[in-house]
């Protein structure tokens, strides 16, 4: 599949950002950690190093917890997750779907589920 060209931002539009769908709308998936139970964002993938904030970099609060691999990017001004860094593949972004410009998320298809719960790296 080919790299879909994509923009995100944040609810009040603050935080901008620019990336690349690695699998599209295909690639959406759920994780159920505690806080992706609470958040419930649907994600598409970005690679670390090709997302670029075009607006609010400093507007954006990170937030981790647990091993700490993961890095969750929030905006401090409206409280919206934007994008995270993967615990599961740090090489990668999950984006937040509700976020994508020009989408309507109950139009993207169903989200594949993934194990945050019992991850392998909580296990050493």
């Amino acid at each position: 599949m080919t790299d879909i060209p994509a923009n995100a931002s944040c609810h009040c539009g603050a935080v901008k950002v620019e990336f690349l769908m690695i699998e599209g709308l295909a690639g959406m998936r759920r994780c159920d950690c505690s806080l992706c139970r609470r958040i419930k964002p649907a994600a598409v993938t970005g690679r670390v190093g090709e997302l670029r904030i075009i607006a609010g970099e400093d507007q954006l609060k990170l937030y981790q917890f647990g091993t700490k691999t993961a890095k969750h990017w929030f905006c401090k001004i409206c409280g919206t997750h934007t994008h995270h860094q993967r615990r599961s593949n740090p090489n990668e972004y999950g984006v937040n779907v509700g976020c994508l410009e020009g989408v309507d998320p109950r139009l993207a298809g169903r989200a594949e589920w993934v194990d945050g719960v019992h991850h392998p790296s909580d296990e050493l």
